[in-house]
């Protein structure tokens, strides 16, 4: 009887590993290259490098923060105390799903307005914060939703689909991405997983 119960689950699952893995095989890998091109740049430049995003697509911009640093980039989190002001020629890298997201259009508007590169990670290149950006990476989120407004829509009313439930798919996705690129550039600097273990937190 318990295992019936997670027939939901198991469909959950099969479809969200199926979903990332299309979202993957559908970005554009000239994409792929420039961000990575800019992040090895700023590296070699001493630029910084900041990160931001709203609810869980902000939990995947620290997960991508963290292992930046631990590479050895000057990377901060928009909004913690610590972040320093940004500069001309600094990034801003800014996760949106929709492309709208109040707090991370703000950020974005902000850091062009003070000369710094802004980099969009979203599933609607279209979008306010996809036109203002100097460069996009388009993570496709939910197929199914056909029109930027039902997106948005949806997330605000907490309407879901059977299995996806708001965000899940742009968000999983742009994890699986943010993850494969760290190792793209651990390959490119020839920072091996030893270093980066020697700079992860050991007070916790």
């Amino acid at each position: 009887m318990q295992l019936e119960r997670l027939g939901a689950f198991r469909r959950a699952a099969r479809e969200i590993i199926e979903g990332t893995k299309k979202a993957i095989d559908e970005i554009d890998l000239e994409q792929v290259e420039e961000l990575a091109r800019m992040l090895v740049e700023a590296k070699e430049r001493g630029r910084k490098i900041f990160v931001v995003g709203m609810g869980r697509s902000g939990f995947v911009g620290r997960a991508f923060a963290l292992r930046l640093m631990n590479m050895s980039f000057d990377v901060y989190v928009v909004g913690e105390t610590i972040t320093p002001a940004a500069e001309k020629g600094d990034i801003l890298i800014a996760i949106s799903g929709s492309g709208e997201t109040k707090g991370t259009v703000s950020a974005a508007e902000v850091a062009k307005e003070i000369g710094a590169r802004v980099v969009a990670i979203t599933s609607h290149p279209e979008s306010t914060l996809g036109r203002m950006a100097d460069h996009v990476v388009v993570v496709k989120g939910r197929t199914k939703v056909a029109e930027r407004k039902d997106y948005i829509a949806r997330q605000i009313t907490g309407e879901m689909e059977p299995l996806g439930p708001l965000g899940t798919m742009f968000e999983n996705a742009c994890m699986v991405f943010l993850d494969s690129l760290i190792v793209e550039l651990m390959a490119r600097l020839g920072i091996t997983e030893d270093e980066i273990r020697k700079r992860h937190a050991n007070i916790e």
